[in-house]
């Protein structure tokens, strides 16, 4: 997959077939638009990209807003190339670009710059000033600038329309089942294995204690279900998220007890995969009420189905 932080990186005259948005999770609704891109690119002998943009623009507009995404720039440049996209252009939300109408953006950006041939968009999607562009008007400019539109409808499970910010609030409210359901993968957390307070080393259940991009959602706190994946192996493993109550802890930490393994991970990369809640954050009375419940949670992860 070529990926372009600059439209004028991009040189080939090739026709795409492409689509435009933040596809934040790259959820089941933004899948079926690629399967769409690339049945239409095969179809009409066009490349397929995506144009999305980076950072999320309402970082721009609500610098203040506390905004936790669904996936990196990595894991978002991975889902793509996964899923066969040829092209994605990542553009930055600067002033210049965040300030051109709708039409300037497909008059300027999508035709001139992008040659695209075929545009598909999300049932709600909208962009240009304003949000002055929308499917309405590229159906009207359609014909006279030599493109094609189509409109996806909207993906829907159990009656609800999918979207990111269903997914975030599933996640936020431990429904990682629904979560995973919508997303069509299991929700993963990827960073650093880092050094804490180590006291669950002391009680039978040492932690990789790992730190985690800035900017990645986190479930609401409590204790999962996982899939851990370290050093090219995959393990089953029950997480934390919280600050650790029973021993006065104050900073959110992610830590994973990784079942059936030894070894020194610090400073390893190392990838969690949700895949069910076990129960809340607690604050025991003692030690020997939380090996209590750990010993459980282990029980119940060691006959969970992966």
């Amino acid at each position: 997959m070529n990926v372009y932080k600059n439209f004028g990186d991009y040189t080939s005259h090739r026709p795409l077939a492409l689509s435009l948005g933040m596809f934040d999770g790259v959820h089941i609704g933004h899948k079926s638009i690629i399967d769409e891109l690339t049945k239409t690119g095969q179809e009409k002998d066009l490349e397929t990209a995506i144009l999305t943009f980076w950072p999320h623009p309402r970082f721009v507009f609500n610098p203040d807003e506390d905004l936790k995404l669904l996936n990196t720039l990595d894991e978002k440049t991975v889902l793509m190339e996964k899923y066969g996209i040829q092209n994605l252009f990542l553009k930055e939300f600067d002033a210049g670009f965040r300030n051109l109408t709708g039409e300037e953006f497909v008059r300027q950006i999508l035709v001139d710059a992008l040659h695209v041939k075929y545009l598909i968009i999300g049932y709600d999607h909208s962009f240009g000033k304003n949000k002055s562009g929308n499917f309405e008007l590229l159906q009207k400019l359609s014909g006279e600038l030599g493109f094609e539109v189509e409109q996806m409808e909207a993906i829907n499970i159990h009656e609800n329309n999918i979207s990111s910010t269903k997914i975030r609030k599933a996640l936020l409210t431990g429904n990682i089942k629904e979560a995973n359901e919508m997303l069509g993968y299991s929700y993963s957390v990827s960073g650093t294995v880092v050094h804490g307070k180590k006291i669950g080393r002391t009680i039978g259940y040492p932690t990789a204690n790992i730190e985690t991009d800035s900017i990645k959602l986190l479930p609401k706190k409590g204790a999962y279900i996982v899939e851990v994946f370290v050093q090219g192996k995959q393990y089953k493993g029950m997480l934390s998220v919280g600050t650790n109550p029973t021993v006065n802890g104050e900073k959110l930490t992610v830590e994973v007890y990784i079942l059936d393994f030894e070894g020194d991970i610090y400073g390893r990369d190392i990838t969690v995969k949700f895949r069910d809640f076990l129960h809340d954050e607690i604050k025991f009375e003692g030690m020997d009420k939380l090996i209590e419940r750990l010993d459980e949670d282990k029980r119940l992860t060691e006959v969970f189905p992966f």
